[in-house]
């Protein structure tokens, strides 16, 4: 009987316990409905706030900024559609189509054409792999070496070099030596200038790329080489190639170091070691000339030569945006 009795009051004790937890829920669902009530009641003003219209001074704020912003824009585009209206208004009506196959001897101007993609072409060759491979250097393997500084610091003196002082270093590397005025040499100062700009944008390029494909590569077994090229510079191809085009785009538009280097050719040239035509050295020869047609050729290889600067700014443009689009 006394085990009995024991065992009910267990019984008894374990119902008590029960029913103060059943309290305690009870007590607290209310408790968890009114802080969602409460929530709901935050949500709902913040909501309300949002969807409010704006005070009529941050309204007359908002509009003048934009106004502002519209009107500094166009300030800023009327120097270079003034430009454009000059040198198409000017230019246009003496564009005839034998003049892309005729040299300036000629009343053309197909030796200059000719002369300003072979001397971009030769700076291309010669600064795209070193660039490439600096900015390689730069951003993967050199990150804390007292090397990757100096060469950082070397290239961005390099980029703010004038062209005219890379004309005349070329000039006493090439045409000193050789004693002949060259595509080559032409092709060499346009390779300097186009350098620094290589190396900037591949090493931007690289370090855009996430580390976590790095490691992924790794991972899987990768060496540092394997990773760099055949993981992160295939995927910074895009970046790597909108700094090429801004680079050809920069080249082609330079006129003083061809003046050093491959000076200038009324016919077609020779060879690669005699002097080429360019389209900026026809202009600067040739703009002053008092001859009116002569003059409006000037206007006119203006607009070739705008046209060939335009393209690559646009080409580099669009990989740019496939870039961010990717």
């Amino acid at each position: 009987m006394k085990n009995l009795g024991v065992t009910v009051n267990i019984i008894n004790y374990q119902l008590s316990t029960v029913n103060c937890q059943l309290l305690t829920v009870n007590y607290q669902l209310p408790k968890n409905n009114m802080s969602g009530y409460i929530n709901s009641d935050r949500d709902e003003s913040l909501a309300a706030k949002l969807l409010s219209p704006l005070p009529p001074k941050r309204l007359i704020f908002t509009y003048g900024m934009n106004g502002l912003s519209l009107i500094l824009s166009l300030l800023a585009f009327l120097p270079l559609a003034s430009i454009l209206w000059e040198i198409i208004s000017r230019g246009a009506s003496g564009l005839k189509t034998e003049m892309f196959y005729r040299p300036l001897i000629e009343n053309g101007f197909a030796n200059a054409i000719l002369g300003t993609i072979l001397m971009v072409s030769i700076g291309a060759c010669l600064s795209i792999p070193v660039g490439i491979i600096t900015g390689i250097f730069l951003a993967e393997f050199g990150k804390t070496n007292k090397l990757t500084r100096i060469v950082r610091f070397l290239n961005s003196i390099l980029t703010g070099v004038p062209s005219i002082v890379v004309g005349m270093f070329a000039y006493g590397v090439i045409v000193l030596i050789t004693k002949e005025f060259s595509a080559i040499a032409g092709g060499f100062a346009l390779s300097v200038i186009m350098l620094p700009v290589i190396v900037l944008t591949t090493e931007e390029a690289l370090k855009l790329i996430p580390t976590h494909q790095r490691l992924a590569s790794a991972a899987l077994g990768g060496t540092k080489f394997q990773t760099t090229f055949r993981i992160v510079t295939k995927a910074a191809i895009p970046g790597i190639t909108t700094g090429i085009a801004l680079a050809i785009a920069r080249a082609s538009g330079e006129t003083a170091p061809l003046i050093f280097t491959a000076l200038f050719s009324q016919n077609w040239s020779d060879s690669l070691m005699s002097p080429t035509a360019s389209l900026p050295v026809l202009i600067f020869n040739l703009y002053n000339n008092p001859d009116p047609e002569v003059n409006k050729l000037v206007w006119t290889t203006s607009i070739i030569l705008l046209s060939l600067v335009l393209f690559f700014s646009l080409t580099s443009r669009l990989l740019s945006r496939k870039n961010k689009l990717r």
